[in-house]
């Protein structure tokens, strides 16, 4: 059975698909599974378990010669899978399942003006919900295809090479139990104000516990690795990590604190305490699933607590607008300006002084 899975979107979309294709590998037997992803995801999409082979699309190659890499990519893929299924519902990524197999399976637009030939065209479809959280939208195909399934987020596998390397790191830095800060994102409509970040941070090392900060190496990560002050408590690992060492971390800690982003997802799906910093992104959609209440957020208030989440967002009637930032251009987002430093360390502050989390910090002095 050969399959191929499109999701040609942000690296949280390819995330998210890592459970379909979990149960698309238990259904059929010997199924030998491709998937299609753009450039900017190759980091998250070749650590998803059962993946035979991972076809890349680059905007970058499409500026320069569209057709080369289209002409490239429709040999790889043209007529070549028993069954095709892709995630979102781009005109492009529906054509390439359209010419990938027979069989195929998309999301489409509810707006007809928009998916009527889609729904011509494909063997089977179902249509995106905006008011639905990514995961449910995904697991709509495994309703097609007639699977039983839990409505849990699969998280990402690490190898043992990569868990020894960490685990060394952290032996060196004198760490065991630890809270991880991420104070970074993709874009800059979603990153809590440097001056709001940094009373968090003094706060934070009150709590006498090592904060270990993380993030990437993109120009936005690394500017904010030189603005983080120095604390007693705080280990600054910006720049220093991969995704799937970060995975390792994520495991390894008592839970993360920080921004809507891919990290925020993995440490959820690991049943992490997660403390999640929200500005305009839309909540249901969007929220950390919990893996524990099999639920997301869907109401916008300055609090939101459900299984292991805690969300803050601001009190303000705009929230959850859903732009990428007040001028919708991916510049700032005036609310998070608005979510108070010292209301979040008090709910985590709470959290550490949790009499079994006290137990497990007193067993490894």
């Amino acid at each position: 059975m050969r399959i191929l899975v499109i999701i040609q979107r942000s690296n949280g979309d390819v995330f998210f698909a890592n459970t379909v294709i979990k149960y698309l590998f238990n259904n059929y037997s010997n199924a030998s599974i491709d998937i299609l992803v753009n450039d900017d995801t190759f980091q998250v999409a070749k650590l998803i378990p059962n993946i035979n082979q991972t076809i890349i699309f680059s905007y970058k190659e499409k500026s320069a010669n569209r057709w080369t890499q289209e002409r490239r990519i429709f040999e790889k893929i043209y007529r070549k899978y028993d069954l095709s299924i892709n995630l979102t519902a781009s005109d492009r990524s529906v054509i390439y399942a359209l010419l990938s197999s027979k069989n195929s399976i998309s999301a489409v637009e509810k707006n007809s003006s928009k998916s009527w030939w889609k729904k011509i065209l494909l063997k089977n479809y179902y249509f995106f919900n905006p008011s639905k959280h990514i995961i449910e939208n995904n697991l709509q195909a495994l309703d097609i295809l007639g699977f039983e399934y839990k409505k849990e987020v699969e998280t990402l596998p690490f190898s043992k090479k990569v868990e020894e390397a960490i685990s060394k790191k952290l032996k060196n830095l004198n760490i065991n139990k630890f809270l991880i800060f991420h104070p970074s994102a993709q874009y800059n409509y979603k990153i809590y104000p440097q001056d709001s970040r940094n009373k968090l941070l003094e706060f934070l090392d009150r709590l006498n516990i090592p904060i270990v900060i993380t993030g990437g190496r993109s120009e936005i990560d690394l500017s904010i690795k030189d603005s983080i002050p120095k604390g007693t408590n705080f280990i600054n690992l910006i720049g220093e990590t991969s995704i799937e060492e970060y995975v390792v971390l994520s495991h390894l800690s008592l839970g993360y604190l920080g921004m809507d982003t891919l990290n925020m997802h993995i440490a959820a799906s690991q049943n992490k305490r997660v403390f999640a910093i929200f500005g305009p992104t839309i909540l249901r959609m969007w929220s950390p699933w919990s893996n524990t209440t099999n639920s997301c957020a869907s109401v916008n208030q300055y609090i939101n607590k459900y299984g292991n989440i805690t969300i803050f967002q601001a009190d303000l009637s705009c929230v959850a607008c859903g732009n990428m930032g007040c001028n919708n251009e991916y510049d700032e987002s005036e609310c998070l300006n608005y979510i108070d430093p010292k209301f979040i360390y008090e709910e985590i502050k709470n959290f550490i002084n949790n009499k079994k989390i006290q137990r497990d910090l007193r067993s490894t002095i």
